[in-house]
């Protein structure tokens, strides 16, 4: 197994890519903390897979306040003892043009979105110069490039991205790799959340499956290999990539 022996903090663990991204470590024999502020869904996750032998926890964490995240960090040393793996995966969406956008919504995105990725890694950091581990982060494809109607959003992503180029150099020395992964389209709830808010949902539906090369968006699951990937030692010489995992959205025509 390819996470025998190490253990994970996933951010936004409970639902989506974040639960795809906890199964699928669980599976590799990671000892897995799922952090999420919805402690319900992550509790529903943690006690099904414990009660099948693998090895996770549910934490109640707001992970853009600085007291959330030292308390995750150090919940998640006394249960297994040493920390191998953060992926940062916690995110929220805002489709709104940016005249219409306000001061308390722009803090929100910047604060769960980007201002989370900073804190995980920096009280992280002293636990994974230890273990030479992995961070991955989840930035989106629009990061990389524009979309409409969603600017605070690719903002904050395309920080993300830069913000791993960064401290994938920053600490190569220690042996921690940092990358993030670039995803188009992902059928999760919170793409069919922003699918419903469009004017006409099943039109946006056949625009993103058109969009992608492949013929349609990526599952949780394909995105959560990805991140296995970035975290294993199957990546073992790889740092400070964004990878698209977009099914040729990035390609043109």
């Amino acid at each position: 197994m390819l996470l025998n022996g190490k253990t994970a903090i996933v951010t936004g663990g409970g639902s989506g890519i974040g639960e795809a991204i906890v199964r699928l470590f669980a599976a590799q024999g990671a000892k897995v903390v799922i952090a999420d502020w919805n402690v319900k869904e992550a509790e529903r996750l943690a006690d099904e897979l414990t009660s099948v032998g693998q090895y996770a926890a549910a934490v109640k964490a707001d992970v853009s306040k600085e007291e959330d995240v030292k308390a995750l960090i150090q919940g998640t040393l006394h249960k297994f003892g040493h920390l191998d793996v953060i992926v940062n995966n916690a995110a929220v969406i805002l489709p709104k043009f940016l005249e219409d956008i306000e001061l308390d919504e722009w803090d929100r995105l910047i604060n769960v979105n980007l201002k989370s990725v900073f804190l995980m890694i920096k009280h992280s950091l002293p636990e994974l110069r230890k273990t030479r581990g992995a961070i991955v982060n989840m930035a989106s494809l629009n990061g990389l490039v524009g979309q409409k109607m969603n600017p605070v959003y690719a903002a904050t992503k395309g920080g993300v991205i830069a913000m791993t180029k960064s401290l994938a150099l920053d600490y190569a020395p220690d042996g921690i790799r940092v990358n993030c992964i670039c995803p188009a389209g992902v059928s999760t709830p919170l793409l069919q959340q922003w699918i419903q808010e469009q004017d006409d949902p099943a039109s946006t539906i056949q625009i993103l499956n058109d969009m992608h090369a492949l013929g349609r968006p990526a599952t949780s699951e394909e995105v959560a290999q990805a991140a296995l990937f970035l975290a294993s030692p199957q990546s073992g010489f790889v740092t400070g990539v964004a990878l698209p995992v977009d099914g040729g959205a990035s390609l043109g025509y």
